[in-house]
């Protein structure tokens, strides 16, 4: 963002502040909006196709819109139309940018360019209505405390509603899809959320306590390599075996790559939960910047987004697998389905 090291580490502390402080002071938003999707799957025939990828997306636009820009996106027409835009840019920068194809094609261009200058209007809108009211409770609030222009702080709050809508709902259709295929493991989830939050709604407090909750969404974010690639610049000089790497250089991460490698991980293309009860296993999670204190603040909103939905779900209703489906990955900046997943759902007697 045109910034050096220094100035970069200073507005990341930023950011990732203003995410902690959203996820606790908002948390029975999540709540309700995942409260809204269950009762509507429960009402389903158990025979019904679900379509996980659209069901979530809606979740995840409803959450994060309400979030980090306010009361304003409790309305679905609001949100519609943040939408609209939010699909156009985030496609383009998904595959545009990456095959150099948006270049390349005028009318393209032009339509990404006025879907961002429509998202840009409507954020900088937010900013300027919420500078006025002077609230603080969502992300843009915080931002609003910092040091950051204007300007920055459209931006930061483009970067966590683009990346946070597309991460969370492929983490969580991915973790359900998932469950679904494994039944062994969803019974295995489901005992876990009885013993620890018996019938109480999930709280913030109680989510540190569903280790395998947690070790689910590890398993789900490795194995379907959930963001492939990773960014970091680096803060000083730097060495790898003969290759000198210049402060403030863009070092490019190939974590699908790695997240997949046999030499680490055993069978690394069968969903096992389990493996993550080993140090050896979440330590190698960490080091690639997956928990800890270098975990991206978008993939942490995601789980505590998928954790909220996986506590409320599973003590209602199970999760089956259509027979025959099979699940195609598409790598970009973040993994997402091929094809629309489907699932079907019965009630827990």
């Amino acid at each position: 963002m045109g910034s050096g090291a220094n100035d970069s580490v200073i507005r990341k502390k930023v950011y990732e502040s203003a995410i902690n402080n959203t996820l606790k002071n908002n948390f029975s938003i999540m709540v309700k909006e995942v409260e809204k999707l269950v009762e509507k799957w429960k009402s389903f025939p158990d025979a019904q196709h679900t379509p996980l990828c659209a069901h979530l997306l809606g979740l995840a636009m409803k959450t994060v819109t309400q979030l980090a820009l306010g009361e304003h996106f409790r309305e679905d027409a609001a949100v519609i139309s943040f939408r609209k835009n939010h699909d156009t840019i985030w496609s383009e920068i998904g595959k545009g940018y990456l095959d150099g194809t948006l270049e390349k094609s005028s009318s393209r261009k032009v339509h990404y360019e006025r879907a961002l200058s429509e998202m840009e209007s409507v954020l900088l809108s937010v900013v300027k209505e919420r500078k006025i009211q002077k609230k603080q409770t969502v992300f843009v609030d915080t931002l609003l405390q910092s040091s950051l222009t204007e300007q920055q702080i459209v931006e930061d709050c483009m970067v966590f509603t683009l990346a946070g809508c597309v991460i969370t709902t492929n983490l969580c259709a991915f973790a359900l899809h998932f469950l679904s295929t494994s039944p062994e493991v969803q019974d295995k989830l489901y005992r876990e959320l009885q013993d620890v939050l018996g019938s109480d709604p999930v709280s913030f407090d109680k989510i540190p306590q569903l280790k395998y909750c947690q070790q689910v969404l590890n398993e789900t974010v490795r194995t379907a390599k959930l963001t492939p690639v990773a960014a970091r610049l680096q803060e000083l000089d730097g060495k790898v075996d003969q290759h000198i790497i210049p402060k403030e250089t863009l070092v490019i991460y190939a974590l699908g790559v790695v997240l997949q490698d046999s030499d680490t991980w055993s069978t690394p293309c069968r969903f096992d939960p389990d493996r993550f009860e080993e140090e050896f296993a979440r330590k190698s999670f960490s080091l690639l910047g997956f928990s800890g204190s270098q975990t991206c603040p978008d993939l942490r909103f995601a789980y505590t987004v998928a954790t909220v939905l996986l506590s409320t779900l599973l003590r209602q209703l199970k999760l089956h697998k259509l027979e025959g489906q099979v699940m195609d990955i598409r790598s970009e900046l973040v993994s997402t389905p091929k094809d629309e997943s489907w699932i079907t759902v019965s009630k827990r007697s």
